[in-house]
């Protein structure tokens, strides 16, 4: 990453009084730090091309290892080390940002520049192959995205930025996932790494199964399932042999994991918290899919009148540069909302499922929580939260929201409570009066029935 540190190991224990190592920089065969082990010198050569090395470079006085500090694009290129006249060479890549999203999101990815000057020309080359995608001739006015190369992946998914150049990419798919290069007027200013997720969701205690993909196995197929990076299931279909570790992380997954024979699936059941995070697919040493599992412990209840307003805590204080937060909405997982603390960018996808969210979404910015305003009945449903602790590795937390909506009819305001309070004291007054009318009514009756029969006895 750009900005960090880099150690390129000579693969020596110790030098020997006579080595002699050279460490040299590109094909230009540029020495940039040499050890003469014989003479006792130690030398590093920080003006060189430019001096894009001053200050950056460190020498292992023991092993002859080479750290290079506080990296930039500059610095990308094939390092060769010379011991004794034997080379090996290092190729480095510097990216600029990783950036973390699931299938089917959308992930812009940021140009640095605020407003592109009159003459820059900008490239946007996706891949080990450098296929140009999406370019700009600020000079022409040209813009252009190159949708049907590379089997038409990006088609319909690309979208320039007309002032700063910045791209996005809607709509992902794991064939999106990679190395993206920026070219700014024919130099590489920066490299994001793109890592494509398909995101899964469980109640704790339930069971999930990560598919993969496949309808049958060949017979020569190799299947391995990792959790982060420690291998908790494996196929070896030429030999028949199916084995799950359940004892790996102090045995979490002990009696909970099942392979497909047929498919090579796996299934996680009786899940807990501990089984949130990164599940990966690799099939014959080709890792072909990345699963992000949330597993929500506890489902927090909120109740909300049509009309009114209710906010969603995020549970932060206050957010750290490298936290990432989205707000997802009903069973598909839709996203309405994310904050990447890292670029500095806030957002509300006000404008999916239907617009229902349209200038409903407030997002804080200091916390990520979220306030929805304006209710009404299509607002219910379950409101995810995954909080990304770690923008280099992915890990994340999560939380659900239960939300109903009562659209009884209530009160809207005083008057409108005056005048029911009104009307409801004539009710009960007009009721009096004919209850005390009905009694008297029914006494008279009596007294005059009774009268009626005194008067025939005498008689």
């Amino acid at each position: 990453m750009k900005g960090e540190s880099v150690s390129l190991n000579s693969g020596l224990t110790e030098m020997k009084d006579d080595d002699v190592i050279l460490w040299r920089f590109e094909d230009d065969d540029t020495v940039i730090a040499e050890i003469n082990k014989r003479a006792d010198r130690i030398t590093v050569y920080e003006d060189v091309l430019d001096g894009r090395f001053r200050d950056r470079l460190k020498l292992d006085n023991q092993t002859g290892s080479l750290t290079i500090t506080h990296i930039t694009t500059e610095h990308e290129g094939v390092y060769y080390l010379q011991i004794n006249g034997v080379i090996k060479s290092f190729r480095l890549f510097v990216f600029g940002v990783y950036e973390y999203v699931n299938e089917g999101d959308s992930v812009s990815l940021n140009s640095g520049l605020t407003e592109m000057k009159d003459d820059d020309e900008i490239q946007w080359r996706f891949g080990d192959e450098n296929t140009l995608i999406a370019e700009i001739n600020k000079r022409f006015d040209r813009f252009t995205v190159y949708e049907d190369v590379l089997d038409g992946r990006f088609r319909d998914r690309l979208k320039l930025d007309n002032q700063t150049g910045s791209l996005t990419v809607t709509h992902t798919t794991t064939e999106h996932e990679g190395d993206y290069h920026l070219v700014i007027n024919s130099e590489i200013r920066d490299r994001f790494w793109l890592y494509v997720y398909v995101l899964e969701s469980v109640t704790e205690g339930d069971s999930v199964s990560l598919n993969s993909g496949l309808t049958e196995m060949k017979d020569d197929d190799e299947i391995r399932w990792r959790f982060g990076n420690i291998l908790i299931a494996e196929i070896y279909k030429r030999f028949d042999r199916f084995t799950v570790y359940e004892d790996v992380f102090d045995g979490r997954f002990r009696d909970r994991l099942k392979l497909d024979n047929q498919t090579g699936s796996l299934t996680v059941t009786h899940t807990t918290t501990e089984h949130e995070g990164v599940y990966k697919l690799q099939i014959n040493g080709v890792i072909r899919e990345r699963f992000r599992l949330a597993v929500f412990d506890e489902v927090t209840s909120e109740s909300v009148k049509e009309g009114d307003s209710f906010s969603l805590n995020s549970g932060l204080t206050e957010m750290k540069y490298y936290n990432r937060i989205q707000w997802r909405f009903g069973d598909e997982n839709t996203v309405i909302a994310e904050i990447h603390k890292w670029v500095d960018r806030f957002t509300v996808y006000e404008d999916v499922l239907d617009g229902r969210f349209r200038d409903r979404l407030k997002l804080d910015n200091q916390t990520g929580s979220l306030t929805i305003t304006h209710t009404t009945t299509e607002h219910a449903g379950d409101y995810k939260l995954l909080v990304y602790s770690d923008v280099f590795t992915g890990r994340f937390s999560s939380k659900v929201f239960r939300v109903s909506v009562d659209d009884s009819v209530h009160c809207c305001g005083p008057t409108e409570a005056v005048i029911r309070l009104v009307l409801s004291a004539l009710v009960g007054v007009a009721t009096v009066i004919i209850v005390v009318y009905d009694i008297r009514s029914r006494r008279a009756e009596r007294d005059q029935a009774h009268i009626h029969t005194s008067g025939s006895i005498e008689i």
